[in-house]
């Protein structure tokens, strides 16, 4: 019998899987159903759009023909609105029933708006899709002042964008540093000296309480939590992600801040697997459940979901999800990257080596479990490859710590 696979969610994470399901299954019928207007993109490179250094057309990654060559049908600007796992059917808001042998929810997540006065004004940006750097280019073009607020690698981003566009923006952070959960203050203090290099100026123990607006709707000024005033003709917020979970909150399904996965992308409900973004998946290394919103990640997911979707043993035929991601920042004159889990462990060393060079690691029983290089990004290759290994060698920090390290002079 021909099976029956729906998808629900475009990003990488269900193209990638929809591309692995048709390998291993040419005769079944595919289904991907997206509530976005447009086939799969970048979402790495759409920050470097909005910064006006790409032109649209390196973005995309698929058109429609590309589905249609591999018979996949796409549902573009689909909603989901509910799904019966005992019936095995997804609904639409076209009121569409879609029968599934097997489901993938990789449906991704929807900007956190901040609970303030204005924060729905004209002007004030979450960045997120394609369509949303559109409009940021668009609007930061035009703007001679702004303010970011979300001290994270979303906002830094929107910071590295004004900077681009030569918006005068202050960076609204909520704690004393950039990037707090990871990075200590030598590491920050380089991020904090390089945005002000670029025009960007933090602002610490702050955020936005208040959009204050123009008779027209449109953003003209922020005011923060300590009542300081910020001219803002452009507002950019991230202060995380809504997952889109509210069409199976009646399913069955395990949720906490995402779906519950094991190690095979697999859900609590029968035949239902998710992957990405939205998924609590179980990390090997790590021996317990974590999420990951990187590039790396969802895709291997994504191609880990579907095999196992199409297996008929999946412990015995699918190897398990095991996926060292990493996240890059290329905004200033020197490399940033954190791999791993940066911001959980119980042990961490770190090392400044100049004014533009800083490591941290991680550990968690004695076994390296991520980190965050700035300046110099050569080890990272080494640092992955002990995470996989799961090595034990966080009583060799000295060494580890070593500008040019060699994995033989640790003992694991």
């Amino acid at each position: 019998m021909t099976e029956s696979y729906v998808i629900i969610g475009d990003g990488i994470s269900g193209s990638s899987a929809a591309e692995t399901l048709r390998e291993a299954d040419p005769d079944a019928d595919i289904t991907v159903v997206t509530d976005e207007g447009e086939p799969l993109y970048n979402r790495i490179l759409i920050k470097e759009f909005a910064k006006g250094k790409l032109p649209e057309a390196p973005i995309s990654i698929h058109d429609e023909e590309w589905y249609d060559e591999r018979d996949i049908d796409l549902k573009l600007n689909t909603l989901v609105t509910d799904i019966d796992t005992d019936a095995h059917e997804v609904y639409t808001h076209e009121s569409e029933t879609l029968a599934y042998d097997k489901l993938l929810v990789a449906a991704g997540g929807t900007p956190v708006q901040l609970p303030v006065p204005g924060s729905d004004a004209d002007g004030v940006h979450h960045f997120w899709t394609f369509q949303d750097a559109r409009r940021i280019r668009e609007d930061a073009e035009e703007a001679d002042t702004g303010v970011i607020v979300g001290a994270g690698l979303l906002g830094i981003d929107l910071a590295a964008i004004c900077a681009a566009q030569g918006v005068d923006a202050h960076y609204l952070m909520r704690g004393d540093r950039w990037w707090r959960y990871a990075l200590s203050q030598d590491g920050a203090d380089i991020i904090h000296d390089a945005l002000d290099e670029k025009g960007v100026t933090p602002v610490f123990d702050s955020g936005a309480s208040e959009f204050v607006t123009d008779d027209d709707g449109n953003v003209v000024e922020t005011i923060d939590s300590n009542g300081e005033r910020y001219d803002s003709e452009f507002a950019g917020v991230a202060i995380g992600l809504d997952f889109n979970v509210e069409f199976i909150q009646n399913a069955g399904f395990d949720i906490e801040t995402g779906i519950i996965v094991d190690e095979y992308m697999r859900t609590g409900v029968e035949d239902v697997f998710a992957a990405g973004d939205i998924t609590e998946f179980y990390d090997v290394v790590l021996e317990d459940h974590a999420q990951n919103g990187s590039w790396g990640s969802a895709k291997q997911q994504g191609s880990v979901a579907a095999k196992a979707m199409a297996a008929d043993d999946v412990e015995a035929d699918v190897d398990e999800f095991r996926w060292v991601s990493s996240y890059s920042i290329t905004h200033f004159d020197f490399p940033f990257l954190s791999f791993g889990f940066p911001a959980r462990g119980d042990d961490e060393c770190e090392r400044t080596y100049d004014d533009q060079e800083w490591r941290r690691l991680t550990f968690k029983d004695g076994k390296l479990i991520g980190g965050v290089l700035i300046g110099n990004l050569a080890p990272q290759s080494k640092y992955k490859q002990l995470i996989r290994e799961e090595a034990q060698v966080a009583d060799q920090k000295d060494v580890l710590l070593e500008e040019n390290f060699d994995l033989d002079d640790l003992d694991f």
